[in-house]
């Protein structure tokens, strides 16, 4: 099943695109995510709480054309943090009708603990979150809106 001559990375790549769904393990949905800009970014969708847990923890970095879209059954002030992040990003906090409700620029990871939560001014239902700088580029300020499609 495997191609020997391929290098030992692109095995293990294959292998484990053959076992997470074995092992019960979904990745999650991806969504087009359109920014204030007219930027449409492919953002993964965190839905369970695990999932919501771990966020960007651990990546080495956000490609300029990906995201991270956080779906809350409610609305609250839902806060976020960098623990063993390892690039700093942007937050933006959505109400139900996606305007922007509250937006943290550069948020640093975090270098000890304990680590500081980032929390909006205001009651969101959907957080995103996006490589620093980019907020201000696509002109992700408050009271703009992002669109997307909620997966089924």
């Amino acid at each position: 099943m495997c191609d020997r001559t391929a290098p030992l990375s692109a095995r293990l790549l294959v292998l484990l695109a053959l076992l997470i769904p074995a092992l019960g393990f979904a990745a999650p949905a991806v969504v087009p995510l359109t920014l204030p800009s007219g930027k449409v970014l492919q953002s993964e969708v965190m839905v369970k709480d695990e999932d919501r847990a771990m966020g960007l923890m651990f990546r080495a970095s956000l490609p300029e054309d990906r995201g991270m879209l956080f779906l809350f059954e409610g609305s609250d002030f839902h806060g976020i943090w960098m623990k063993n992040c390892k690039f700093p990003i942007d937050i933006l906090w959505l109400d139900a009708d996606k305007k922007i409700v509250h937006v943290q620029e550069g948020a640093p990871p975090c270098v000890k603990e304990p680590c500081p939560v980032y929390s909006p001014m205001r009651r969101a239902v959907y957080v995103v979150e996006l490589n620093a700088g980019q907020a201000r580029r696509e002109k992700a300020v408050v009271g703009e809106t992002v669109s997307f499609p909620l997966p089924r």
